[in-house]
This record gives C-alpha cells, structure tokens and sequence, in this order.
C-alpha cells in the first residue's frame, strides 16, 4: 500500500487537509512554467512524461487506495489531477501563436481551466467517472484536461486576433 499511496498521492499532495485535488493540479503547472522560462523545448515531452506516468499511477494503484479507504474515488488520490492538468498544458505549449513572454499567463490561464472543468465536470466527465476503479478517477480528469486546453486554445486566438486589430 506504500507505493500505491505514494504514487496516487503525487508524493503526498494528496494528504494536504485543504484542496488536495488543487495541490495536485499544480506540479504540471510549475514546471510548465519553469520550463518555460529555462527551456521551453522540454515542455512537450516533459507533459507527455506527466500523462503517461500520472495515468500509469492512476490505472495501476488506485485500485489498492480503493480497497484500503472503503472509498470509490478518495480524495487523496490527485494522480489524475497531475495527469488531467498536463493534458491542459501540453495542449497549451503546442499553441503555435504562443509567446515566451505569456509563459506565465498562460499558466494561470490552464490551471484555472483544467480546475474549473474538473470541479464543474460537464458531459461527458460525469459519465466517464463510472469507468471501473482508477479509469473512472483517470478519465474524468483526461476530459477536463482536453476541455480547459480547448478554451484555452479559443481565448489565446481570439486575444491573439484582438490584439493584432487594437495594436
């Protein structure tokens, strides 16, 4: 049960008393960040590292976090957070009208996407949360991660066409 829970719990962010699922959402974003700054190169393979590894987590120990808490999806699991939230900010750095200096807005911008459809769940996060044991954890997070990086998209070209016109 160690791994498992230190792995679901993203090295215990998920253990925090307050918002577990927020601290989880942050590592993708910091680094993003980071990376951004130092080497922005890295931020694409370094958000595909995060999906495949917080999804890996997520189907592989959630089951045994499941079973020891009594409870179907435990709060304290945020692997899918870490996962969700790197969908955002890979779908992010893949914006071909990104700049360096939006690296930080941009940021901001994913993290309170990804929260906000992962809090609000629209169709179809509620119905993928009842896929068995860590799918169903997983793939909700997958769906809020794919929709803030959606938005995302549409409000950084409709700033980006905004921009060009008042400049």
């Amino acid at each position: 049960m160690k791994k498992a829970e230190l792995l679901t719990t993203c090295f215990g962010l998920g253990k925090l008393p307050i918002a577990p699922g927020t601290w989880g959402s942050l590592p993708p974003v910091v680094v993003y960040m980071v990376l951004g700054y130092l080497y922005p190169a890295a931020i694409v393979p370094v958000m595909v590292f995060f999906i495949i590894a917080g999804s890996w987590a997520c189907v592989r120990y959630a089951p045994a976090v499941i079973a020891a808490t009594g409870k179907k999806d435990p709060g304290l699991i945020v692997a899918d957070e870490v996962t969700g939230q790197a969908v955002t900010m890979l779908m992010i750095a893949l914006l071909p009208l990104l700049a360096p200096d939006s690296i930080c807005n941009t940021a901001v911008m994913g993290f309170l996407l990804f929260r906000l459809f992962d809090i609000f769940k629209p169709w179809p996060c509620k119905r993928l949360e009842k896929l068995p044991a860590g799918w169903g954890i997983l793939a909700d997070d997958l769906m809020a991660g794919v929709y803030g990086g959606v938005v995302a998209w549409i409000v950084v070209r409709h700033w980006h066409l905004f921009s060009q016109h008042c400049g």
